[in-house]
């Protein structure tokens, strides 16, 4: 796979622009549209297809790959470029030529690693690149046996993004670029290979695997795992693949997926993917869920027995449209595919589980929203819709701005126009851009003119610019409430009087109702509240990822020393980042605490993934 006809020289390209000078450049691409992430020129060069060879290498922890992108160059480019991070490049050969070619790797950028210049001709179709993978890459998470459910066979999965791909393949690493793609996978013959694609649903013999992706996806949504997995269908359309400890679990977890997909489809339009799988992962994978086509990835921590958390696979489901089938352009559009993908997934848990569950999921986004707006500030530019990470890597940057800011935008509109309308204007919306990217201002213009249509009262009333290009919320903006809830406001405010926890726990029984509750409760509660709530709810010991979080924060800022043995147990096996973070940012605030995060990170940071370490890494220097 590696052998070298000669050997290539590699050209480090020097950098002779000054700061001001970069500064012009990246103010440019932001007002050209291109990529400021990408070091790619697809207007000169564009790949469209991959046919990938990869081997996996556990003993190693390297995967040694050939990419084969078959490309169109409308603008009879003289080379074309792509995004490399930390990666080997052994050779590159084009079309069915095997010689070696020349190539460059441009000067190493933290956030962006280096470009990768190949020089081609106006008859160039495919170029070849031989390269391996660095044992540090940022998307690769190997793991040992002892860090996964088994405890028998060793791990391996990828996280792409936004900006990894290109830590594990050489690819023009942009949102705006799609390509088909097939892939021949090698690894230990105990072990199975899964990707982002048509999927296996059992070993093979050999440990070879074949892989088709027929439709266009970006590079951020390339995905490898590689494991003792094993799979159980939910339905004929639907499954879950999981460590052979976990299937029974997770199977039970997600008996909901097929009605899921169904109540999609009749909102929205036809699933246009073929199978909708997950994925459960060991504890370290960083997010809740990764929207891979095809396949979910998903962290256990939503495994909590009782079918609780099952809407971030209804996220993860609706990203199948709002995300896969229309993609942000760039990672400065990012909104465009987590505010619909909230809006999608609010709308699929109302049809299945009703009003009030998707109103309350509504109050608690709600919350979080403004807790990150004050943490940020409410004049921060990065609480704006329309953000510039230009010079940042889009994950150090990730808030619930995209996330919830977006869901109650699109939820303005759809109160403006009415939901029938905004419903069918959505629908066509998936249907006109599918499997194409878009960006912000092609959104708002098609806003104007199909829905407002001139409309200076509904303009006014949706009020775009206020959503998009300005910070914080607008004005006008009225806080969502929901009539369960307020019922756990009576409750709180008569525990906090009569100090009386006694049969709060048959009142308040639900996820959400939980988690209202422990947010309501004020920061200073005290250690004898604490205590007394303990009493009545055990959340100390609780199996719910969600309501641990939110009561070890709360114990953290109470002292509640019951809880410290939890809380340890919960950083040291959750490499969940949503979770991972607020706990760590709250032990930081005192010496007494960072002392503490410090000695227990030592010893979970192993268990970590580079985009959750990445950002502790920062918080505790």
């Amino acid at each position: 796979m590696r052998k070298l006809l000669f050997i290539i020289p590699v050209i480090l390209l020097s950098c002779t622009q000054n700061k001001k000078e970069q500064k012009a450049e990246e103010a440019k691409a932001v007002q050209t549209g291109k990529d400021p992430h990408s070091f790619s020129n697809p207007e000169e060069a564009v790949v469209n297809h991959l046919d990938l060879d990869l081997k996996v290498d556990f003993a190693k922890q390297q995967i040694t790959g050939i990419a084969t992108w078959t490309i169109q160059h409308p603008k009879n480019a003289d080379e074309i470029v792509f995004d490399t991070q930390d990666l080997t490049i052994d050779k590159v050969t084009l079309d069915e030529d095997s010689t070696g070619v020349f190539f460059a790797l441009g000067d190493k950028d933290p956030v962006l690693g280096q470009a990768l210049s190949i020089p081609i001709t106006n008859q160039t179709q495919k170029v070849k690149i031989y390269y391996s993978t660095a044992k540090s890459a940022a998307a690769l998470q190997w793991l040992n046996p002892q860090q996964t459910a088994g405890k028998q066979q060793p791990f391996l999965f990828t996280q792409s993004q936004a900006i990894l791909a290109r830590s594990w393949i050489p690819t023009q690493d942009s949102p705006g670029i799609r390509f088909t793609y097939t892939a021949n996978v090698e690894v230990p013959n105990n072990l199975l290979a899964l990707m982002s694609a048509e999927n296996p649903q059992k070993k093979s013999a050999d440990g070879k695997y074949k892989f088709v992706q027929p439709h266009p996806i970006p590079s951020y949504l390339m995905a490898l795992a590689v494991g003792d997995i094993a799979f159980k269908a939910i339905d004929q359309r639907t499954g879950v693949y999981a460590e052979p400890g976990m299937l029974s679990k997770v199977a039970y977890e997600f008996a909901d997926m097929g009605k899921m997909v169904n109540a999609a489809e009749k909102m929205y339009g036809d699933y246009r993917w073929g199978r909708y799988d997950v994925l459960v992962l060991p504890p370290s994978f960083p997010f809740g869920g990764m929207e891979n086509p095809l396949l979910t990835f998903a962290t256990p921590t939503v495994i909590a027995g009782d079918r609780s958390l099952v809407s971030l696979v209804a996220h993860e489901l609706a990203h199948s449209w709002s995300g896969n089938l229309v993609t942000n352009a760039t990672w400065n559009d990012f909104w465009l595919n987590e505010g619909f993908t909230v809006y999608f997934e609010r709308r699929i848990i109302e049809a299945l589980y009703g009003a009030d569950e998707a109103k309350m999921q509504e109050v608690l986004g709600y919350q979080s929203l403004m807790e990150g707006i004050k943490e940020m500030g409410d004049k921060n530019p990065d609480t704006r819709l329309k953000v510039d990470f230009t010079g940042r890597n889009p994950d150090d940057n990730v808030s619930d701005i995209a996330y919830e800011k977006g869901y109650f935008f699109l939820k303005t509109i759809e109160q403006a126009v009415g939901r029938q309308k905004f419903d069918a204007f959505l629908k066509d919306y998936f249907a006109r851009h599918a499997f194409k990217t878009i960006d912000n201002d092609t959104f708002l213009n098609e806003l104007n003119q199909l829905l407002i249509k001139g409309d200076e009262k509904l303009k006014k009333q949706i009020d775009s610019y206020a959503w998009v290009y300005q910070p914080g919320l607008p004005k006008e903006f009225k806080a969502p409430s929901s009539s369960v809830f307020k019922n756990i406001d009576s409750l709180t405010q008569q525990f906090l009087a009569t100090k009386n926890a006694g049969g709060l726990s048959k009142k308040i029984t639900s996820t959400n109702e939980k988690l209202y509750f422990i947010h309501k409760l004020p920061d200073n509660v005290g250690q004898d509240a604490m205590k007394l709530v303990d009493a009545e709810f055990n959340f100390t010991a609780s199996k719910n990822a969600e309501v641990q979080c939110a009561w070890y924060v709360l114990a953290v800022k109470n002292k509640y020393e019951k809880a410290y043995p939890a809380i340890k147990e919960f950083l040291t096996e959750v490499g969940r980042r949503k979770f991972l973070m607020p706990i760590y940012k709250e032990l930081a605030k005192t010496a007494e605490g960072k002392k503490s995060a410090k000695e227990i990170y030592k010893n979970a940071r192993a268990n970590y993934h580079s985009v959750s370490y990445s950002s502790i890494d920062d918080l505790l220097k």
